[in-house]
């Protein structure tokens, strides 16, 4: 684990507070032990605050009051809890979309964070958001939990979350938008449990995707709702390469496990011996400390607005997924560019053998399916249109209906059974 990805998972866990005493206790190791060094050593054991959260009860007069406010009475209101935000966060991305749909559909939106976050205010909160991310301006957004009021409907969107949503009955309902089995991020250990236990909670899920509704529907119980991805059509659609040279992308992120970056760089290693022509980018983050065998250009982190250009450039893009698969194959695909990706549960809800170029997690394998595409590009362009034509199909705006008429399907059958 890098130093930045433990001072994000200590931060999460332990606080600010927690993140200053372990760089005390640092700094004192190598100094005979004190009194106060030891005092320093007692800190609080990780996650206790998910344990001790306040439970708000349910109110009777709050319902009252938020039915007499409606001017329509078809709207609902909705309570998103989310965790800090970051700039280009993929799930805040997604999340804020489906915000935003159901704002304009005439329903009541708030936001607010759970967890240690920068802000001390909501207008600090409100400008960084509305300056980075494309949310509705009329929904209300909150630095904390703490002002949380009454809402119909109320929206877990990460495990640490739904601790909080589980302590808070001031709702008709209770779901939880899941865009990954999140277990999966960690060891077998204390975070893995915590995570899977949320999907106990007795929660209505709202999946992104088949693979993690028919899981949380089997191996949990949980009643689900799954929604597709569709992509922004205004960002990705085929720009055409610049020049004639053969290129691949791979998406590199180290930071992140689940996207199986040493996997990735180790068959590009065997690959680039056999097609050393073959230019070769990495962009998701910056990997320029990182010692490879070939030469690549370093694209790090990329804009969105550059993102569509920057694909139409490449013959290929590779993104490998031990969890569930994120946007990037349906952009790639609207760019009309070909995609690699990996077989398995988790990809095989959208991705085929007619729309992509699928592999097994080996770099033997994924090295042939590499070497088979670039020694004839040309056999591959059913697989590309097909790409193309399944991105093309998809739209966002349906799959936000999908959400929002389960929500109001399960408030529907609450008021029914009282």
């Amino acid at each position: 684990m890098s130093l930045f990805s433990k001072v994000i998972r200590v931060l999460r866990t332990e606080g600010l507070k927690g993140l200053c005493l372990r760089i005390k206790i640092r700094l004192g190791a190598g100094h005979t032990a004190t009194a106060s060094v030891i005092e320093v050593n007692k800190r609080e054991v990780g996650f206790s605050n998910l344990i001790s959260l306040k439970h708000i009860p349910y109110s009777k007069e709050d319902y009252i009051a938020s039915e007499n406010f409606k001017s329509n009475k078809d709207s609902i209101s909705i309570n998103w809890i989310v965790p800090e935000v970051g700039v280009g966060s993929g799930g805040h991305i997604n999340i804020f979309r489906f915000v935003s749909h159901l704002q304009k559909r005439g329903h009541k939106n708030r936001i607010y964070i759970f967890g240690n976050n920068p802000y001390r205010n909501n207008e600090d909160f409100r400008k960084f958001v509305f300056d980075n991310f494309d949310l509705d301006r009329s929904v209300e957004v909150y630095w904390s939990e703490k002002y949380i009021k009454y809402a119909d409907a109320t929206i877990a969107t990460s495990w640490p979350t739904a601790y909080f949503v589980k302590s808070f009955d001031n709702t008709q309902k209770k779901f939880y938008f899941v865009q990954d089995f999140e277990p999966l991020f960690y060891a077998v250990g204390s975070e893995y449990a915590f995570a899977e236990n949320t999907y106990k909670m007795g929660f209505v899920g709202l999946t992104a995707g088949d693979w993690l509704k028919n899981k949380l529907e089997n191996d949990y119980a949980m009643k689900c709702t799954s929604f597709s991805f569709s992509y922004d059509k205004q960002l990705y659609k085929p720009f055409g390469k610049r020049d004639k040279k053969s290129r691949l992308l791979f998406y590199a992120r180290p930071v992140t496990q689940r996207r199986m970056f040493e996997l990735g760089v180790l068959a590009l290693n065997e690959f680039h011996f056999k097609f050393p022509e073959v230019e070769i980018i990495m962009a998701g983050w910056d990997v320029s400390d990182y010692h490879t065998s070939f030469p690549f250009q370093n694209a790090g982190t990329v804009s969105t607005d550059e993102l569509g250009e920057m694909y139409s450039d490449c013959d290929l893009v590779i993104t490998l997924s031990g969890t569930n698969l994120s946007l990037l194959p349906l952009e790639v695909m609207a760019c009309n560019v070909a995609l690699m990706s990996n077989r398995g549960a988790n990809v095989d809800w959208l991705l085929d053998d007619n729309n992509s170029i699928l592999c097994d997690l080996t770099i033997e394998d994924i090295v042939t399916k590499l070497c088979a595409f670039f020694s004839n590009k040309d056999s591959y362009k059913d697989i590309v249109e097909n790409g193309y034509q399944c991105a093309i199909a998809s739209d966002w705006e349906s799959e936000c209906i999908k959400v929002e008429k389960a929500i109001k399907s399960e408030l529907a059958d609450v008021k029914q059974s009282k």
